[in-house]
């Protein structure tokens, strides 16, 4: 009967699309994306700048295993979607205590994390108990509950000590997944535990994609609509809009179509998946950062440039087009040389834009990116479309 009721909760073959509670699930995302650029917003500081990318490693890797999550498991069953909407509601109350987790809301946002991550993990790993896939989720128990550690001792530390001690936990979580999460008694995991579909994979990856877009948009509307609509955050706002809009064009050319057919024909799939899950969280940090930029150059768009606004401007796309570039590789075992011109010109022209209105810069990145997406385009005309060789 224990058996029987976990191949209940497994997700079948014939069912690789992602469905309507993967969909809501990713709303929250929209809210946590919105908070840590908000953060950075009100303190464009190099030091909140680290400490936005550690708590969006967090809360990537709660996005990221919940995808696995429910990539094996059957998201119809009412079980899983109580567990699904309980790690939403988990990111709900992170995202809304991120502002403050490095001061006096660091036990709130910790706790939950931990509460979230172990809590949804005990429960798989007791609805398996007798099916060989509780040992994926025994795995993931056991790293949760190494990491905890440093997450609640970081929580009532002081602000360095904390930044240092979760620091730690992230660096846990991450080189687990590279480690194979090795565990006692269980030892690595083998690519087999690992097995995803490939389909369902590229299409959630895809929906986080818009989803990041969703919240440029957001950013870039909300900001316009109180700038007063005067002649330079108007054209700030249509650089802004230029820019998403870029961002997407060079995303799904090519690559972008083809992250599952990438995977099924990958000798390794679970390298070529792992590799889709490093570029989509670097391309989405890069997003993160362009929604800063974005809100403050349509707010001061002929304002004083310091080096943290022009890391932003110039490093959000630089971020998006290394991501990018990774995620080429994974499709294709090679990366296109106008990523690695684009990622040179925007650090080449970083040091003389520090002299320039904010607007001119947010300019200057997006006829960068441009120049991407005209040469892709050129690259294609005419050619039949490439097919995956992902690295073997």
């Amino acid at each position: 009967m224990t058996t029987s009721r976990a191949v209940g909760l497994l997700r079948r073959p014939e069912e690789p699309r992602a469905g309507f509670l993967e969909l809501f699930f990713d709303l929250v995302f929209v809210f946590a994306l919105a908070t840590l650029s908000r953060g950075l917003v009100e303190q464009l500081t190099w030091s909140e700048a680290f400490q936005t990318l550690v708590l969006l490693l967090a809360l990537w890797g709660v996005w990221s295993r919940t995808a696995g999550l429910t990539d094996r498991l059957d998201p119809q069953q009412p079980l899983i979607q109580v567990l699904v909407m309980a790690t939403m509601f988990g990111i709900l109350v992170m995202a809304a205590a991120a502002p403050e987790a490095f001061r006096e809301r660091g036990l709130l946002f910790a706790g939950v994390y931990v509460a979230t991550e172990i809590g949804r993990f005990i429960v798989l790993v007791f609805m398996l108990s007798g099916h060989e896939a509780q040992r994926l989720f025994m795995r993931l128990l056991f790293w949760s509950g190494v990491s905890a550690v440093p997450w609640i001792a970081g929580a009532v530390a002081h602000e360095t000590a904390r930044a240092v001690l979760w620091t730690v936990a992230v660096a846990v979580e991450y080189a687990a997944i590279a480690l194979g999460f090795p565990t006692p008694r269980l030892g690595r995991a083998s690519t087999a535990e690992f097995a995803v579909s490939g389909e369902h994979l590229a299409e959630r990856y895809q929906q986080l994609f818009i989803i990041a877009l969703g919240e440029l948009i957001l950013v870039t509307g909300l900001t316009f609509r109180g700038s007063g609509f005067g002649a330079g955050s108007s054209a700030a706002t249509a650089i802004a809009f230029a820019t998403t809009a870029l961002l997407w064009r060079i995303y799904i050319h090519r690559a972008g179509q083809l992250l599952a057919e990438a995977i099924a024909a990958a000798s390794d799939p679970v390298r070529v998946a792992t590799l889709a899950v490093v570029a989509h969280l670097v391309m989405v940090a890069g997003i993160l950062a362009v929604a800063v930029g974005d809100e403050l150059v349509i707010e001061h768009p002929f304002g004083h440039t310091d080096p943290a606004l022009i890391a932003v401007i110039l490093g959000g796309p630089a971020l998006f087009l290394a991501g990018r570039a990774l995620f080429e590789y994974g499709v294709f075992s090679r990366v296109s040389r106008n990523r690695l011109i684009g990622v040179g010109v925007l650090a080449a022209i970083s040091p003389t834009t520090i002299f320039l209105p904010p607007l001119v810069a947010a300019a200057a990145a997006a006829l960068v990116l441009a120049g991407i997406a005209v040469s892709d385009a050129a690259r294609a005309r005419g050619r039949p479309p490439e097919p995956p060789s992902p690295p073997r």
